[in-house]
């Protein structure tokens, strides 16, 4: 029977401005093999420096911290790591604070104290949301280089061929729809579309071609 494939734990990043909560959470995370605590901060402004470094899956956010609270933090590293999730770990227990919390992205609220149970559930089920949308991109990425190898496969074939029909003027306009877009496929649908006369889209194609490579 083969062996079960090993889950990688995920990186965790603990924001606090209280040592002893800091401390405890650290201490309550400890025993979980799903968690690897890889940076502890201080304040929001350390965090998402610490964050930028250690790239966390995770982060356990209080929501009062100097510099910068909880809920700016975590946008910041938000607009940097999209795929990271928070828990907002909070003394604040009402329902403001919690919809403040889940307005900014959060995917759980702990109102302090909490117990080690409550915090490896919250950031199992943290988890199990990140894994679940990493493995979606994931397939959408592949799926995005299946689509863009057999395009290419297309547009080779078309080129030598010197295919000037619908079909090939479409696979050569997705091609063009890629920002880096190779020029000598740009160069393609340029002459498709002189010899086809469509005068507007070779304006059009003409102008990023000059701003692109002029």
């Amino acid at each position: 029977m083969a062996q079960a494939q090993k889950r990688t734990p995920y990186r965790v990043l603990i924001a606090d401005d209280v040592l002893e909560t800091r401390r405890n959470t650290r201490l309550m995370l400890a025993d979980n093999p799903m968690v690897d605590i890889v940076a502890i901060a201080h304040n929001g402004r350390e965090a998402v420096e610490l964050a930028k470094k250690h790239q966390p899956d995770i982060a356990l956010m209080d929501i009062n911290m100097p510099e910068m609270n909880g809920f700016e933090a975590f946008q910041e590293m938000y607009k940097i790591f999209p795929s990271m999730a928070c828990v907002i770990i909070s003394a604040e227990d009402d329902n403001q604070s919690f919809r403040s919390a889940m307005n900014v992205g959060a995917r759980e609220y702990l109102v302090k104290p909490f117990t080690v149970y409550q915090l490896n559930n919250a950031v199992k089920r943290v988890g199990d949301i990140v894994k679940a949308e990493r493995e979606k991109a994931e397939v959408a990425d592949r799926l995005r280089q299946q689509r863009a190898s057999y395009l290419l496969q297309l547009a080779h074939e078309y080129s030598k061929t010197r295919r000037t029909d619908d079909e090939a003027v479409e696979v050569f306009e997705q091609l063009a729809a890629n920002p880096r877009c190779e020029l000598r496929w740009l160069r393609t649908l340029a002459m498709l579309y002189i010899i086809r006369q469509e005068w507007k889209k070779l304006q059009v194609l003409s102008g990023r071609l000059a701003r692109q490579f002029g």
